[in-house]
Parts: structure tokens; C-alpha cells; sequence
């Protein structure tokens, strides 16, 4: 596992910029300046390589919280980690959302209306990113506290002074202040259990314990009910195993944005996983085997490119504002749509995950195929296998340790699309991504064959070919993908209205549920 996290280190050391979106990604909607494997290590070394920031006219979002940021999380979660990488982004991006809104002419914050400040204040961006700064340091400091040094350096960085606790709402600082204590409020106690106390009782220790009760109806070691989630036996490499849990089930519960309650968009049972429909559950496996021995180069780098949630949802979003020539302000506001469309859209996939807790491929294939071979992809650096024991069978992706359907990835895909098509106007988009040859973390050296560019034109082309790389890498099956696409659509629209009606200043502040 110490390899795999170089090498995806590497991978985004080499990009010119990385977005972490938070999970469409979004992600945590901060670019990575030149991230390494050193500093994964040692967030807080980044300090003294940061060039001179200009208040006035930068974006200290992206400019001055992305170099510390950006080793932080990748030292935290995983880069597939989506349920996680969604709620550091949302979080954050919302904060800034909170943070300049006085400053704008409408806009008011989702978890703190504050008096609106001169108009001469926004003259420039510098009151604006000295409120964002400090907006992210409180935030930061509830979501990720054990990089508490790594935080008060990123303000001394730019000659903040990180004890300066002030909510005067006629300050920067103050309105930083309140912004983030805001957010911190509103979110520590929404149902993910990220202090590991579920609302103030002691049921669960562990930050993002599940206090559901969830148990699987299957075990690493016997099927029971092939209909059904199963826990993959997974290894770090080093001759270590561990049994999957169902990751953060908890997130069914977590209060959303933009409508009241997920079981407004309730999927209909994925009858092709029903073990008992034989013809229907035996197509569908045939079907994944088949794809699964036919992987092109270019669909084996587009599922890895998606399943890294920091680099396909967060990219896109940067690109997309790097073509549109966004503002300070405009920047902020549409990374606050897309991060709530991608946050409210996991919240509804995993509500349906929890009740049709459906099978993954790799359990379905063992099952039909027991005590037989067939024809797939037989693993990293092995090609198409047409003797390959249906009990090794696996996808190209590691696989998810949550139930199938819905696809909790192509819903967030499809969310942010939705939000950002909406936002900026247009469906049009120009996506390119350099993969070269041998560049591949799962058969590194071997995949592609030659370089290879990413590209989408539109976000229809991108959102599809999202969805589709969970098919290709064997992690879903399509029902639950072209489910997703509809669900992620519903919230985009739905997420967008309601940041919308937040900058038009139509909106009432929140509360804590």
C-alpha cells in the first residue's frame, strides 16, 4: 500500500494542478501546488517553498490553502475515499461561500447571515481571502485537528496571526471567524458521526463510526445470499488481509442541502441482482465478463482516472473554471453548487444503498461460474485469460466497500455535472488529460502501450464516460450506473436552485437539526 500512495503521489506531483474536490470532487476544491510524496509526510514543510501571496488580486482558496491542504487529506483519506473527500470539500466550500457573501451585493451565508459590508471592501479580493482564510482554519481545524501546527502555519504564512480569535462581524477576521464557526456547528453533529460521539452520546469512539447497527447479510467466506453485499477480502500488499466494512452507512442519516428527506428518490430493487432471477442475474454476469476481457487501454485509464476522486471530479471543475475565466467570487460560488450538489447526491445513493444492500460483480461471478474457468481480464499485467478460475476472478478496479447499486461514484459525477452545466451556462467543456505510457497504477509500465489523452468536449461526454468506467472496471453493474445518472441529475438540479436562491439573498439561514 506504501508503493500505491507514491505512485499516486507522483502522479499528481506531475499534474499542473490538482482540485481535491470533496467528494465531485468535487474535491476538496483546492489546488495542489506540486504535492510529493515528502510532503504527504510533512504537511507543514510546504511553508517555506510558498511564493509571496498578493491579497488584492489572488485566491487564497486556491493559492495559499492548497499547498497545506492538499498533503493534509491526501495523508487522511484515499483517493476513492468518496463519502469522506465529499464532506472535507463540502465543508470547506461552504465556509467560503459563508465567508465573502457580506461582501457581495445579495448573497447570504448558509450558516451565518452576517451584516453586509461597504461595497468599497470588495474592491479588491484582499478583505475577501483574509475572511476565506480564516473561515478555513476553523473548518480545518473541526475536520482534520491533528494537523492543528499545519493550520496556524498556513496563516503565518501569509502574516496571519492564527490566535487572533475576533468575531467582530466588521472584520475580515471576525467574518472568517464566524463563517467557519458556523459551518463547524452546523455540520460536527449532522448524522456523520465525525467527532465518533453521535450527537453528544458516547455510542461510538472512532470518528465516522457507523452507529446504524449495519451488518451484512454475507461473509468474507460464504455467500449466504448471492443477492446481497458481500465483504471483499482485501490486502495493502504486504502480506496483510483484512475483511471489508460497510463504509459510513451513517450517511443515509446526514442532514442535506437542497431537499428534505432521500427517500424522495427511492430506486426500484435492481432485479438483474436477484439471485433467484436466474436468466437475468446469470445475462448480466456474462455480460461483465465479457467487457472484463475486452479492456481497451483507454477504459482501463479512464476507470482509473474516475475512481481517484481528488483528480477526475475535482480537475474537472478547475478546468472548467480556468476556461471560463471565473472570478474570486464566482469561483467560490460555483464550487459551492457542485459541492453541494455532490454532497446531497451521496447522501441519496447511500440511502438506497442501505436498502437494497445489493451484490457486487466479483461476489456474482464466484457464484455462477463456482468450480468453473472463463474468459476475462486475469489481473494486473495479464491480459485477456481464457482459463482463468471464476473464483479469482476480479475487477481491474479494487473494489468499493459498500453495497452496489446505486453507483455512489456515477451519482456524484452526475450531481456535479448537472450543477455545473447549470451554473456556467453551457454543456460545452474541453477536458485533457495526458496519460503516458506505462503511467498506469494498477499494471504501472504496461499500461497504455503508448501516451494517451484523456479527452471529453462536453460534460454529457464526461458524466457518461464517469459512469461507464465503474462498468469497466468491474465495480458495478450497469443498472445501478444508468440509476445513478438520474438520481445525480434530480440533485444537481435541486443543489444548484438552492445555492442559487443563496446569492440572490432569497434564502433563510439554517439551523442545526
Amino acid at each position: 500500500m506504501q508503493d500505491y500512495w507514491l505512485a499516486r503521489l507522483r502522479q499528481h506531483a506531475t499534474s499542473r494542478r490538482a482540485v481535491l474536490f470533496g467528494a465531485a470532487g468535487a474535491g476538496v476544491g483546492l489546488a495542489l501546488s506540486g504535492t510529493s510524496a515528502a510532503s504527504a509526510a510533512a504537511p507543514s514543510e510546504t511553508a517555506t517553498e510558498l511564493p509571496p501571496f498578493d491579497f488584492d488580486k489572488g485566491n487564497a482558496a486556491e493559492s495559499v490553502l492548497g499547498p497545506f491542504a492538499g498533503p493534509a487529506v491526501y495523508a487522511t483519506v484515499a483517493p476513492s475515499d468518496a463519502t469522506l473527500i465529499i464532506r472535507f470539500a463540502n465543508l470547506l466550500e461552504i465556509c467560503w461561500f459563508d465567508a465573502i457573501a457580506p461582501y457581495h451585493p445579495t448573497a447570504v451565508g448558509i450558516y451565518s447571515q452576517l451584516p453586509r459590508r461597504p461595497r468599497a471592501e470588495a474592491a479588491t479580493n484582499r478583505y475577501k481571502n483574509i475572511a476565506i482564510l480564516y473561515a478555513s482554519f476553523r473548518v480545518f481545524n473541526s475536520l482534520m485537528p491533528q494537523f492543528a501546527k499545519t493550520w496556524r502555519e498556513m496563516l503565518q504564512s501569509v502574516g496571519l496571526d492564527p490566535a487572533d480569535d475576533s468575531t467582530d462581524p466588521s472584520t475580515p477576521v471576525g467574518i472568517g471567524n464566524l463563517a467557519g464557526h458556523g459551518v463547524v456547528t452546523g455540520r460536527e453533529h449532522d448524522g456523520m458521526n465525525q467527532l465518533g460521539d453521535h450527537d453528544g452520546r458516547i455510542y461510538h469512539r472512532q470518528p465516522y463510526d457507523d452507529y446504524t447497527g449495519y451488518r451484512p447479510r454475507n461473509t468474507a467466506d460464504e455467500l449466504v445470499d448471492p443477492s446481497h453485499w458481500q465483504p471483499a477480502i482485501v490486502t495493502k500488499g504486504n502480506g496483510i488481509f483484512q475483511i471489508q466494512k460497510f463504509v459510513t452507512p451513517q450517511l443515509k442519516h446526514v442532514t442535506p442541502y437542497s431537499y428534505p428527506d432521500p427517500a424522495a428518490f427511492r430506486l426500484p430493487a435492481p432485479t438483474a441482482s436477484d439471485h433467484r432471477n436466474r436468466a437475468a442475474y446469470k445475462a448480466q454476469v456474462d455480460d461483465m465478463l465479457a467487457t472484463s476481457a475486452g479492456l481497451t487501454d483507454e477504459q482501463k485509464m479512464k476507470a482509473e482516472f474516475f475512481d481517484d476522486k481528488f483528480a477526475s471530479l475535482g480537475l474537472a471543475v478547475g478546468a472548467a473554471i480556468q476556461n471560463a475565466g471565473l472570478d474570486l467570487d464566482a469561483w467560490v460560488h460555483l464550487h459551492a453548487a457542485v459541492e453541494t450538489a455532490t454532497f446531497d447526491a451521496a447522501i441519496a445513493a447511500w440511502h438506497n444503498k442501505t436498502i437494497h444492500d445489493a451484490v457486487r460483480p466479483f461476489s456474482a461471478v464466484h457464484h455462477v461460474y463456482r468450480g468453473r474457468t472463463v474468459t476475462a481480464w486475469g489481473g494486473p499485467g495479464k491480459g485477456r485469460v481464457t482459463d482463468l478460475p471464476a473464483e479469482q476472478w476480479r475487477g481491474y478496479l479494487l473494489v468499493a466497500d459498500h453495497a452496489e447499486y446505486p453507483s455512489g461514484s456515477t451519482a456524484l459525477c452526475a450531481a456535479e455535472v448537472q450543477a455545473a452545466r447549470r451554473f456556467l451556462g453551457t454543456d460545452q467543456v474541453h477536458f485533457r488529460f495526458e496519460r503516458p505510457a506505462g503511467s498506469s497504477i494498477i499494471e504501472p509500465g504496461l499500461t497504455p502501450r503508448e501516451d494517451l489523452v484523456l479527452s471529453w468536449d462536453t460534460w454529457t461526454d464526461w458524466m457518461h464516460d464517469c459512469g461507464m468506467s465503474r462498468y469497466w472496471g468491474g465495480v458495478h453493474f450497469l443498472p445501478a450506473i444508468k440509476a445513478s445518472w438520474e438520481i445525480g441529475r434530480k440533485v444537481g438540479d435541486r443543489a444548484f436552485e438552492f445555492v442559487q436562491r443563496q446569492i440572490n439573498g432569497e434564502a433563510v439561514l439554517r439551523t442545526r437539526r
